[in-house]
C-alpha cells in the first residue's frame, strides 16, 4: 500500500486516526505498532516475518549491549547484530547480483538465486542498526519495550521510504508526545503538499522520463527533456513522500526531520548532498565517515573516505554497476573538490554559475542512476551532445504543465515567496489550497492514472 492510492487515503488513513484518537492514550502505541505491520504485510505478506524478525533481534541485542559490561561481550553482541542485519539485506538485495557477477568474470557457473526484494528492506534496516550503535556506544538506553522498539522501526509513515530515523531522535516521542489541533493541521498540510508532488508532478513526468529513457537513437532535445523530466521525478517523487510522512507523524503527534532541502539551488555538489535525503546522508557521515576519519586525518585519507563512503551510497541504493558507478562519480566529484579547494562564490554571478554547473553535474548523474545498464547511460549521455535538435516525441499539455510547474517549485522561488507573505497571508492561502490539492489528487488517482514509486525498489 501507498500513500498514493485511494485504498489508503479513502480507508486505511481515516480508520487509523479515527481509532488512535478514540482509544485512550495508554492504547494508542499498540494501535499505531498493529496498523503498521498490517499496512507493511498488504505489501507482502510473506515478509512481514523478516521484519518482525529484524526487529526481534535488534530488540535483543540492544537488551543485552545494555546489561553487558565486559568489552569483548559487547563488541560480541555488535558484531552478531552487524551479521544479522547486514547479511539479511545481502541475501535479499545483493546476492543474486553477486553470484551473476561472478559467473560472468570468473566463469563460476553459480546458481544466481531469484529473490523478490522486501519493500523498504534498506531503510528499515539502517533504522535498526542506528538503534543496535547507538546502544553500543553508550549514546542511548536501550528500550526495554519491545513493542516500542517495534513501533520505532515499523511504524507506517516512514517505514516504506524514510526518513531514517535516529532512535534518539524519537525515543521521548514514543510516549512523551503530545497531539494538538494546530499539529494535526501542520501535518495533513504537509501530507497535501505531498500528495500533490508525487500525484499531480512526479507521475505526470514519469511518463515523459520513461518514454525517452526506453527509446534508441534519441535526438538531443529529446534526451535533455527526458534527463530533465527524470530529475524532476525522482526529486518530488521522493521528497513528496518524505513530506507525506512527515506530515502523518505530525497528525499522531511526532516531529521529524527534515529530508530534503531545495537540493537543486545547491551551489556545489557538497552543497547538494546537504540537501538531498538529508536523512541518509546524515547515517553515512555518522556511522561510516567519520568513523573512518573524516576530515581529520589529512587531504588524501579525506579523500579516500569520501570514495568509500559514496561508494557504500551507491550499493545501498542497488545491486547493479550503475549505483556502484553513481556512488563513484559523486565520491569522485566530493574528493576532487576537496582537492581542489572548492568553496561557495562570494559573487552572484559566479554562484549561478557555480548552481548551473552542480545542476548539470546532478542531472548526469541521475542519467547514470535512471539507465538499465553502464551501456545505456553512456549511450544516453552521448545522446545529450549529439546536436541534433529535432524533437523525437510530441508533449501532452499535462506533461507541459507538470515539467513547467515541476522546475518553476524545484528553483525555490515560490517557498520565497511564500516567506514573504505574513502569517495569516499563508493560512489563507492553505485554507484554499489544502482541500484543492486533495481534491485533484484523488480525482487523478481514482482515473487510474500512471502511479509508479521509485524507491520501493530500494
Amino acid at each position: 500500500m501507498v500513500f498514493s492510492s485511494m485504498t489508503f487515503l479513502t480507508i486505511a488513513l481515516p480508520l487509523v486516526l479515527g481509532l488512535y484518537y478514540i482509544l485512550p492514550r495508554g492504547w494508542r502505541n499498540g494501535w499505531l505498532l498493529v496498523f503498521s505491520l498490517a499496512f507493511y504485510g498488504w505489501g507482502g505478506p510473506a515478509y512481514l516475518l523478516l521484519m518482525l524478525a529484524s526487529i526481534t533481534c535488534n530488540y535483543l541485542c540492544g537488551l543485552g549491549l545494555g546489561r553487558a559490561k565486559a568489552p569483548g561481550a559487547r563488541r560480541g553482541l555488535m558484531a552478531l547484530a552487524l551479521a544479522v542485519n547486514l547479511g539479511a539485506l545481502f541475501a535479499f538485495k545483493y546476492l543474486g547480483f553477486c553470484a551473476r557477477t561472478a559467473n560472468r568474470l570468473l566463469g563460476l557457473g553459480l546458481a544466481v538465486p531469484e529473490i523478490a526484494l522486501p519493500i523498504g528492506i534498506s531503510f528499515y534496516t539502517f533504522q535498526a542498526l542506528s538503534y543496535v550503535i547507538d546502544v553500543y556506544r553508550g549514546d542511548v538506553p536501550a528500550q526495554r519495550s519491545w513493542v516500542r522498539l517495534a513501533l520505532y522501526i515499523s511504524f507506517f509513515p516512514q517505514l516504506i521510504a524514510g526518513p531514517i530515523l535516529r532512535y534518539d531522535a524519537v525515543a521521548a516521542q514514543l510516549d512523551g508526545r503530545r497531539e494538538t489541533l494546530e499539529g494535526f493541521w501542520r501535518g495533513l498540510k504537509r501530507f497535501a503538499a505531498g500528495l500533490g508532488k508525487k500525484v499531480l508532478i512526479a507521475n505526470a513526468v514519469a511518463v515523459v522520463a520513461d518514454e525517452a529513457f526506453s527509446t534508441a537513437g534519441l535526438t538531443a532535445s529529446a534526451a535533455w527533456i527526458g534527463a530533465i523530466a527524470y530529475s524532476l521525478q525522482i526529486l518530488f517523487d521522493f521528497s513528496g513522500y518524505s513530506d507525506m510522512a512527515i506530515g502523518l507523524g505530525a497528525m499522531f503527534g511526532f516531529t521529524y526531520p527534515e529530508n530534503f532541502n531545495a537540493p537543486y539551488t545547491a551551489v556545489t555538489v557538497q552543497d547538494f548532498w546537504r540537501r538531498w535525503h538529508i536523512s541518509l546522508s546524515t547515517w553515512f557521515r555518522d556511522y561510516l565517515y567519520i568513523p573512518l576519519g573524516g576530515s581529520r586525518r589529512g587531504k588524501a585519507r579525506h579523500m579516500l573516505n569520501l570514495l568509500v563512503v559514496f561508494l557504500v551510497t551507491g550499493i545501498w541504493h542497488g545491486a547493479g554497476f550503475t549505483y556502484l558507478v553513481w556512488g563513484l562519480y559523486y565520491g569522485a566529484l566530493l574528493a576532487l573538490g576537496v582537492l581542489l579547494g572548492y568553496r561557495r562564490s562570494e559573487s552572484m554571478a559566479l554562484r549561478a554559475l557555480q548552481r548551473a554547473a552542480t545542476l548539470l553535474m546532478v542531472m548526469v548523474g541521475w542519467v547514470v542512476f535512471r539507465a538499465e545498464s553502464m551501456t545505456a547511460a553512456l549511450g544516453y549521455l552521448r545522446g545529450l551532445v549529439s546536436g541534433d535538435a529535432r524533437p523525437l516525441y510530441s508533449l501532452d499539455p499535462h506533461a507541459v504543465l507538470a515539467l513547467a510547474l515541476g522546475c518553476l517549485l524545484a528553483s525555490g522561488l515560490p517557498r520565497l515567496a511564500a516567506d514573504r507573505l505574513g502569517e495569516r497571508a499563508r493560512e489563507r492561502l492553505s485554507l484554499a489550497c489544502v482541500p484543492t490539492l486533495l481534491v485533484l489528487c484523488m480525482l487523478s488517482l481514482a482515473s487510474g492514472a500512471y502511479n509508479p514509486f521509485i524507491y520501493f525498489q530500494f
